[in-house]
């Protein structure tokens, strides 16, 4: 009997556990992932494979797909819509796991946590220094309004916004070209097939 009352409070435990994600543990675990493909001794190109994989599961593509399209979102009808967010994932994914390949073996230490609102939590952390590179400060935007499944909106190296900075050349391509859109996608689509 006590065998038994004791797996139920472990799986009573453990099962509130799964409700929630704490946005730190999140990211040291996501880091962790990451840091686990970049050490193993595979291509780069399967290395790509397997961070995107990441990418899709943690972070919020489609909100840093509107949030880097601006205002310019309101003009667009619906099958633009789908065609950009379809353009954008692929150019995200390219740009995240082509910049990330190139590491080997990074070691992130989560440091701590502030949160901003019941939507959001900026987790800091460290990219370890080593004799190649000086430590990083990275700080990660994690989207918390769904507890059970948070998901990062922004990294902020050394105090620039990578969102923001995304934001600022696609506004440039479109205001360049007067805001028309399929200029924004050609340039999409040009760099995912490079």
């Amino acid at each position: 009997m006590k065998k038994v009352l004791i797996i139920l409070l472990l799986f009573n435990i453990n099962t509130s556990k799964v409700y929630s994600i704490e946005p730190d543990v999140f990211i040291q675990s996501t880091v962790n992932r990451a840091s686990q493909i970049l050490s193993k001794n595979i291509s780069k190109q399967e290395k790509i494979n397997q961070l995107k994989s990441i990418a899709k599961d943690t972070v919020d593509i489609k909100g840093l797909g509107f949030y880097s399209l601006g205002s310019a979102r309101k003009n667009l009808n619906e099958s633009q819509k789908i065609e950009y967010f379809k353009l954008f994932e692929d150019y995200f994914l390219k740009s995240f796991s082509s910049r990330l390949a190139e590491y080997t073996n990074p070691e992130i230490e989560v440091n701590s946590k502030k949160v901003l609102n019941v939507n959001y939590t900026i987790v800091n952390s460290v990219l370890v220094g080593t004799s190649e590179r000086p430590e990083i400060k990275i700080d990660w935007r994690v989207y918390t309004k769904d507890p059970k499944n948070p998901l990062i909106r922004d990294l902020i190296i050394e105090g620039l916004s990578l969102a923001r900075t995304q934001k600022e050349e696609f506004s440039s391509i479109l205001n360049s070209n007067d805001g028309n859109i399929n200029a924004l996608f050609k340039t999409l689509k040009k760099f995912s097939k490079n």
